[in-house]
């Protein structure tokens, strides 16, 4: 079921990219490359929304849900941030260098592809794939772990930041069957 917190998730996803559209659409205006006509302001309005909606996206997901917390010990871990890391990466400079969102064409094309990849992303619960989480020093962990209290034996995929480490006790956050937080802080 579609939830605002995991569209809020997927707009943090995409928050370096309208950083760099941001940031070029000033840079054409400041040169006088572009006009600041309507279409241009309506451009600067809606990336500093996606902006700020991305960024309060994945603060309250990451800081203040009220997750399932379950103490548990790592058994089996294997870093694959860069698996999907790479992959946004070549959407952030198809946007941020081809697209051209002074022609209302484009901006339309722009609008429509982060739609398109939206509900593909949620729908298939693509949480994990978060470049913004990575910039920030969170790797990408797939682990199998053994409860603490129940011993039952469980899989999912989980955001770190530094070094996992296997047969360690951790407070993991989470925040749906296949889809987790482990607070550095907590242990």
């Amino acid at each position: 079921m579609f939830k605002i917190k995991d569209l809020l998730l997927y707009l943090s996803a995409f928050v370096p990219m309208y950083v760099l559209i941001l940031f070029r659409l000033i840079i054409d205006i400041i040169n006088d490359n572009l006009s600041f006509n309507v279409l241009n302001t309506i451009n600067l309005i809606t990336l500093l929304l996606l902006i700020a909606l991305g960024i309060a996206g994945l603060f309250i997901n990451v800081f203040h849900q009220k997750d399932i917390e379950r103490k548990v010990i790592i058994i089996k871990k294997q870093n694959i941030t860069d698996r999907h890391f790479l992959g946004y990466f070549s959407l952030f400079v198809l946007f941020a260098l081809q697209l051209e969102l002074s022609l209302v064409s484009d901006y339309c094309l722009f609008i429509l592809i982060l739609i398109f990849i939206g509900v593909v992303y949620i729908k298939n619960s693509l949480y994990y794939i978060n470049p913004l989480l990575n910039i920030l020093g969170y790797n990408f962990y797939d682990i199998v772990y053994i409860e603490e209290t129940s011993h039952s034996k469980g899989e999912c995929k989980i955001f770190y930041r530094g070094e996992l480490k296997t047969n360690q006790s951790y407070l993991v956050k989470f925040k749906n069957d296949n889809f987790a937080f482990i607070d550095k802080n907590k242990r």
